[in-house]
C-alpha cells in the first residue's frame, strides 16, 4: 500500500457539493492499495501512521504522534498514487490494485485506523472535493514494502 500523510490542522472531502468525511488536527491520509498488496498489511500501515512522530512536543520538535496529541484522521483513497510516469506525458496506473481489491484494502485501512485514533473516510471511487489547512507544511511518503 502506499500513503501520502499530510499534517492538518483540518480537513475535510465533499461528493457531489456533500460532505462525507472531516477530521480537525490531525492526518489527511491519501491512500492507494497496490498490486501484489496482502490482507495484512492495512494493519500494520495504519499502526505505523497513528505512531509517527510528526506533531511537536513543547520544544517545538516533531516528537509526537497524531495518538499522541489526541488527533484525527481523513482517509481518502486515490488510485493516482500509483502513478508511472517514466514514459510520455500520460500517467500509467497499472501498479494500483484492481478496484475490488482496492476498495477492500481501503476499507480494511480504514477500520485499523478508526480502531486506533478517531477516523471518518471520503467514499471509495467517487469523484471528491478535498480540502485542507495543512500544518507545517509536513507531508510524509510511505510504501508498506519499503
Amino acid at each position: 500500500m502506499r500513503a501520502l500523510i499530510q499534517r492538518v490542522q483540518s480537513a475535510q472531502v465533499n461528493v457531489d457539493g456533500a460532505l462525507v468525511g472531516e477530521c480537525g488536527a490531525g492526518v489527511l491520509v491519501l491512500i492507494c492499495a497496490m498490486q501484489g498488496d496482502t490482507d495484512d498489511m492495512p494493519a500494520k500501515l495504519a499502526a505505523k501512521i497513528s505512531k509517527l512522530r510528526i506533531f511537536k512536543d513543547n520544544e517545538g520538535r516533531m516528537n509526537r504522534s497524531v495518538a499522541d496529541i489526541g488527533g484525527e484522521a481523513l482517509v481518502v483513497s486515490q488510485f493516482t498514487l500509483a502513478a508511472d510516469t517514466s514514459r510520455g506525458n500520460r500517467p500509467g496506473f497499472s501498479a494500483a490494485a484492481a478496484p475490488q481489491d482496492g476498495e477492500r484494502l481501503y476499507e480494511a485501512f480504514a477500520a485499523e485506523m478508526g480502531a486506533l485514533i478517531p477516523t471518518q473516510t471520503g467514499q471509495f471511487g467517487a469523484d471528491m472535493a478535498v480540502s485542507l489547512v495543512n500544518d507545517g507544511p509536513v507531508t510524509i511518503w510511505m510504501d508498506t514494502d519499503a
